[in-house]
């Protein structure tokens, strides 16, 4: 909290905020504002609904506090930046971003809300440090629809791409030290989302998909990845490893071919490859563009290759140690708000992770997973006074009696309409 405790200019929120923050830490099983209230003591759930919805702060200025004590801990100018989104299923219309859309959490089209985040990985850690809520055309061609969901009225579409680049631009423009960017194919095929990192003199390693064209002989010829990757020579392949796994580490066979993937500015000073990964086992591939303002080594991108994969344990960590899909918020505001105080909760575990020491070389290194248990353990104390569970137990069935008063009411009112 004391990164950020100056965002706040009243007592009663920064008090709220870091109640909030506390019970998105505890080993509660859901957490909406009900149940980190009743974490807190409360006797109702209006300090927490107020602190998303009603208070004055700025969880743009909380999010740039966040970012830049991540950047002070874990900093280097060989730190990767990585960009993924990540998909919530949600009911109903009127949530923010809502609409029927392909999501990775459900592998599938559901009806979902996506939201955008930027990682940062450095050298002894890596967490989420930025997020945009990502909004279809058939939100932002509705003007309406985005005013009665709190959404600013400067806000127009934007591509997941485009907001990734948002993101990266707002944090190199903050000082954020950084070397390397990494993505899915999702912005590795989207050859403005690469030319804005190039403007940026910003590294990186990007997947593309197998049908990508790729462009040969000065830019003269396009041939599809896969098809460069079948012709390839025995020779060609180096097995490396992309780091260390949790069953140790990750070998891959890897050709690099740094002759090709000149984009439309040869002259940007640069070097442009094309990586391929190939899966000892099964034989599939994977493919990335690379560039890099300096040469760099083939060790060098395999790296950053296998860093990629430091945003999605960031998500796994989010979603099942502080509740970053728990939310149950419908406004543009109060989901920034609660997925900032998120990546606050984040924060807390990757740092106290990174700081432990391994004393014993018999013992693994601390996992943000087993600094929450000890959190819990240690240092937060839920309440077990009787009356304190009993009075929420019945504050509960009250607001549920008079939820499904109101709904059945509003229901037999539309089946009397003519």
């Amino acid at each position: 909290m004391g990164c950020f405790a100056g965002r706040f200019r009243r007592v009663e929120p920064r008090r709220a905020a870091g109640q909030f923050v506390t019970g998105l830490l505890s080993d509660l099983e859901v957490k909406t504002c009900w149940q980190l209230a009743e974490q807190a003591g409360h006797a109702r759930p209006d300090a927490m609904q107020r602190l998303l919805y009603r208070a004055v702060w700025d969880a743009d200025a909380v999010r740039d506090d966040l970012r830049q004590l991540i950047a002070d801990r874990f900093g280097g100018p060989d730190a990767v930046l990585a960009v993924d989104e990540t998909g919530d299923l949600k009911k109903g219309v009127h949530t923010v971003g809502v609409q029927r859309q392909y999501t990775g959490t459900a592998g599938r089209i559901e009806n979902s809300q996506v939201g955008v985040f930027l990682g940062y990985a450095g050298a002894d850690g890596h967490t989420l440090i930025d997020r945009r809520v990502y909004l279809p055309a058939s939100w932002t061609e509705d003007r309406d629809r985005c005013r009665a969901a709190g959404v600013p009225d400067e806000i127009d579409f934007a591509t997941k791409s485009e907001l990734a680049a948002e993101m990266i631009t707002a944090a190199l423009d903050a000082g954020v030290p950084a070397g390397w960017a990494a993505a899915d194919e999702a912005y590795g095929n989207s050859s403005v989302f690469r030319a804005h990192l190039r403007e940026h003199q910003l590294g990186y390693v990007l997947a593309v998909s197998r049908s990508h064209l790729v462009p040969i002989d000065g830019g003269k010829t396009r041939l599809r990845a896969d098809r460069i990757a079948a012709d390839l020579p025995a020779s060609a392949w180096q097995r490396r490893s992309a780091g260390a796994g949790s069953k140790g580490p990750r070998f891959y066979d890897w050709a690099w071919l740094d002759d090709v993937c000149t984009d439309a500015d040869p002259d940007d000073g640069g070097r442009h490859s094309l990586l391929i990964r190939r899966n000892i086992t099964t034989g599939e591939l994977a493919f990335y563009r690379c560039w890099t303002p300096r040469p760099a080594t083939l060790t060098h991108l395999v790296r950053v290759a296998g860093i990629r994969w430091s945003i999605e344990e960031s998500f796994q960590a989010a979603k099942s140690q502080v509740g970053l899909d728990q939310h149950q918020v419908r406004h543009w505001d109060s989901w920034h708000r609660f997925t900032t105080l998120a990546l606050a909760a984040l924060a807390v575990l990757t740092i106290c992770a990174a700081a432990a020491d391994r004393a014993d070389a018999a013992l693994i290194k601390v996992t943000v997973n087993e600094i929450r248990r000890l959190i819990n353990a240690c240092i937060i104390r839920p309440s077990s006074n009787l009356t304190h569970r009993l009075h929420w137990s019945g504050w509960r069935r009250q607001h549920q009696a008079r939820a499904r008063r109101a709904h059945y009411t509003r229901r037999l009112n539309l089946e009397l309409q003519p």
